[in-house]
């Protein structure tokens, strides 16, 4: 293959709503462009795109797959990047690398969530943006109700290039409203025919909408549309392109993938009127460790400098990090420093890939996208650069979990192993982690919702061999007290010989929500020596870790020491430990102990037609409504709410609003759990230590 130049490079990523045939779109795209032989189906688990067992399994794209084609002297990047909101992380680090997200629309049924969620995260890639409004073909499609719905939410940038000839099960062809030409399709073959006379007028006035947005993407061609009223096709084209470099149109093109109807035309569009990585402009970009933002020239001929975007596990190869070089060139062989963590890496083959095929070759320039394998330790985000530049990509904002479960290995011993598979698959998905909590005693996996737990638990299994088990997680509850006790907690042995015994009193007094333990020694006249004092404070400390309400930790108590006795012989800082643990515990029970569960600030988008169900959603949950602000045709509603209460709640909030409501959440504060509620943890919490018992 050909090496091509920045400016006939054009990377796409292909997004949207899941279901609304993105890998058909990059099937067909292939298969058009000569680079596949035969159209394979997402059903029959064939599509070069979705290649690993659980995508062919799900029939659903799980993982981003970079693809490449060339059409018309140009080489067109594609990454099929997921549309179900699960993988989210999959739309933030694909986007990072692309100039024009291609948004998938299902012409059935108007929008649908994904769309928008694509949308946004175009926006803060600063990606150009292009409409695709695919299954045309299918019953009931309406392409003018996707228009509509398109141009309600972004407005005027919006701007057809397209009309359909037939609709639904009718549609066979498009009109081309750049060429003024009908393209009819017959076994996905076109052929250039005049426009039918019943669509000459409705054609005519959507080219002079088209011209208007062109000429008002350029002052020269602004004044020429004026003096004149017109523009030739190559002025309208250099519009366009100006226009949709600056995210000032958003080109709306249309057909079918399963028919392969308008997949020529997009092609023919991506490469006429989409812009190259030179078009979009410097990249802004780190200069070694400092904060100092500089804008780095994508120059075929300036020092390499290369962001690894993605990292894959191929069975029988090892990692495959796929990256975009913004700088420079890479060849085989290449020394480059990793800037993030100092360290040096040998590039010894370069690739170029097409789903699970590798194609070596000799260079990748500057704006192109490549891959390689067995990087030491080279990890998604990271940026490699020659030696001495110290340039560095800085790597997109990911999106907080929203999905947290416990995860427990199926067979003892295996617990280092599962660690170390997870560790693995947080390196391929930085949206996707792992977290041992010592409060809960359990291991605690967070990701974007269950599919996404679901998914990554399998790989555990297929790649490192560990069985695990999800569960739900437990709440890392607290425990304080709201009044105040006093009394003893003596220890006293004797089993011949050397005997134990400790014995002190001590106050339980509240603190303040935050104030730990504060832990006084009030002792006068030597009741105690000082020397067992910290014993006592020990004791109190080990007697918090687990309190006498429902086995959680105890915080916010100022405990005074202020009397006891002890023995010349017998005493000892074991027995004084024990003393102070019992003293801690039976007054525990005693100052009106309360349980605290942790309080998340939640903060919801939703269109406005679902605001009434989510609040009182929320309220059902025991949150509390903070406040509302209007954010365009969406409303952002600002809660806290128990964690206890967000189980799950991902999948519920999809649910409630068909997929377009997204929500972010961050740990607030503890607070008081209700009366009846800590009845009924209290009790479970009995009844499990019986049955450990």
């Amino acid at each position: 293959m050909k090496e091509y130049s920045s400016d006939r490079i054009r990377n796409i990523g292909l997004v949207g709503h899941g279901g609304s045939g993105k890998t058909s779109v990059a099937e067909a795209l292939l298969y058009d462009s000569g680079a596949i032989g035969r159209l394979g189906s997402v059903d029959n688990g064939t599509t070069v795109s979705d290649y690993l067992s659980d995508e062919i399994d799900r029939r659903i794209s799980i993982t981003s797959s970079m693809l490449y084609m060339e059409w018309k002297n140009s080489k067109i990047n594609i990454i099929d990047i997921p549309g179900f909101s699960d993988f989210i992380g999959e739309v933030v680090g694909g986007l990072k690398v692309v100039d024009t997200a291609v948004i998938v629309c299902n012409a059935v049924g108007g929008l649908e969530g994904g769309t928008e969620i694509a949308y946004k995260y175009a926006e803060q890639n600063k990606c150009s943006k292009l409409f695709f409004i695919n299954k045309m073909d299918k019953e009931h499609a309406d392409s003018d109700e996707v228009v509509n719905n398109l141009v309600d939410l972004y407005g005027n940038e919006v701007v057809p290039m397209q009309l359909p000839i037939g609709k639904a099960l009718e549609f066979k062809g498009i009109v081309d409203l750049l060429k003024m030409k009908a393209y009819i399709y017959t076994d996905g073959k076109p052929s250039e025919a005049e426009i039918p006379e019943n669509m000459v007028d409705v054609a005519s006035s959507a080219r002079e909408k088209l011209m208007e947005a062109a000429a008002e993407s350029d002052d020269e061609l602004l004044e020429k549309y004026f003096e004149s009223g017109e523009l030739n096709n190559e002025e309208i084209i250099a519009g366009l392109r100006t226009g949709i470099a600056a995210g000032k149109i958003s080109p709306v093109l249309l057909g079918s993938s399963t028919k392969n109807i308008g997949i020529d035309l997009l092609s023919d569009f991506i490469v006429s009127s989409c812009p190259s990585p030179l078009d979009m402009g410097p990249v802004l970009a780190f200069e070694g460790d400092s904060d100092k933002l500089v804008e780095l020239d994508i120059s075929e001929s300036g020092p390499t400098v290369v962001y690894v975007f993605k990292t894959i596990s191929v069975h029988h190869v090892g990692e495959l990090s796929l990256f975009k070089v913004y700088n420079g060139k890479v060849t085989p062989g290449i020394e480059l420093q990793n800037v993030s963590n100092q360290t040096t890496e040998r590039l010894n083959q370069i690739f170029l890939l097409r789903g699970k095929e590798r194609k070596e070759v000799n260079a990748v320039l500057a704006g192109d996208l490549g891959a390689t394998v067995k990087l030491k330790n080279t990890h998604t985000g990271n940026t490699l650069c020659k030696k001495g530049t110290g340039y560095r990509i800085e790597p997109p904002k990911f999106p907080k979990p929203l999905h947290r479960m416990a995860i427990v290995a199926k067979n003892k011993g295996e617990e280092d192993k599962v660690a170390a598979g997870l560790a693995k698959l947080h390196e391929e998905d930085p949206t996707f982690f792992m977290k041992v909590d010592s409060d809960i005693k359990q291991t605690i996996v967070y990701g974007q919702g269950e599919m996404h737990l679901d998914i990554q638990t399998s790989r555990l299994k297929e790649r490192f061999g560990v069985e695990v088990e999800l569960v739900k997680p437990k709440i890392p509850y607290r425990e304080t007290i709201k009044g105040r006790a006093e009394g003893q907690g003596k220890y006293k042995r004797q089993s011949g010989g050397r005997g134990q015994y400790g014995d002190c009193w001590l106050k339980l007094e509240p603190l303040p929500r935050g104030g730990g333990l504060e832990f006084i020694n009030a002792i006068v006249g030597g009741a105690i020596p000082s020397k067992f004092i910290p014993a006592v404070e020990k004791g109190v400390l080990e007697a918090m870790e687990s309190g006498e309400l429902a086995g959680y930790r105890v915080v916010d108590v100022k405990v005074t020491c202020y009397d006891g006795s002890f023995h010349e012989v017998d005493s000892s800082d074991m027995a004084f430990k024990i003393a102070g643990s019992m003293a801690f515990k039976s007054n525990f029970l005693k100052a009106n102990p309360v349980l605290l569960e942790p309080i998340y600030n939640v903060v919801i988008t939703v269109p406005d037609d679902f605001t009434g169900d989510v609040m009182g959603d929320i309220s059902s949950r025991r949150g509390k409504i903070q406040g509302m602000e209007p954010a365009g045709k969406y409303q952002i509603i600002k809660a806290m709410v128990p964690l206890a209460e967000l189980y799950k709640y991902a999948t519920a909030l999809r649910s409630m609003t068909q997929g377009r409501g997204t929500y972010e959440m961050e740990f607030s504060h503890y607070e008081e759990v209700p009366y009846e509620v800590q009845e009924k943890i209290a009790a479970e919490a009995k009844a499990e230590k019986e049955g450990e018992n």
